[in-house]
């Protein structure tokens, strides 16, 4: 009877195993999949307002996000992974798939305190894409920051 338990802990065992390793290949197949889809990703800094106040240039900020943004650890290195483009006062940004949205953020936060802006003017995001320059709202006491 002893003989009987011990043998079914050991029927028992591998089939724990072989679960965990089953697991372990089906999280392996989906990074594989997202790899081979080379994903873009779009994102768009809108820079309407202060454009059109000519505060702020956005082919300076467009020349900025170039010259800024690091692929695999190191500036100067865009090649075919980012696209940064500039339409009139937005710029768009395409990139393949390990690319953040919120990197574009802390990057427009930057220039904009180099350029001495960041008192004016926030980043926002309207949309899941997109983040917009915008003026603080002095006047309103209301708005939840």
């Amino acid at each position: 009877s002893s003989h009987f338990g011990f043998g079914g802990f050991r029927y028992f065992f591998p089939a724990a195993a072989f679960h965990s390793i089953a697991m372990g290949v089906k999280g392996l197949k989906k990074k594989v999949v997202v790899k081979g889809k080379k994903q873009t990703l779009k994102f768009t800094i809108d820079c309407q307002q202060p454009a059109d106040d000519n505060i702020l240039e956005t082919k300076d900020l467009e020349k900025f996000l170039n010259s800024r943004i690091k692929v695999d650890g190191k500036t100067g290195n865009l090649g075919d992974t980012v696209v940064v483009t500039r339409d009139k006062s937005k710029i768009h940004v395409n990139a393949e798939a390990p690319f953040s949205k919120r990197y574009l953020k802390y990057l427009s936060k930057k220039y904009l305190k180099a350029q001495q802006l960041r008192d004016f003017l926030r980043v926002v995001a309207p949309t899941k894409t997109t983040y917009e320059l915008r003026y603080f709202n002095i006047n309103e006491d209301n708005e939840e920051e």
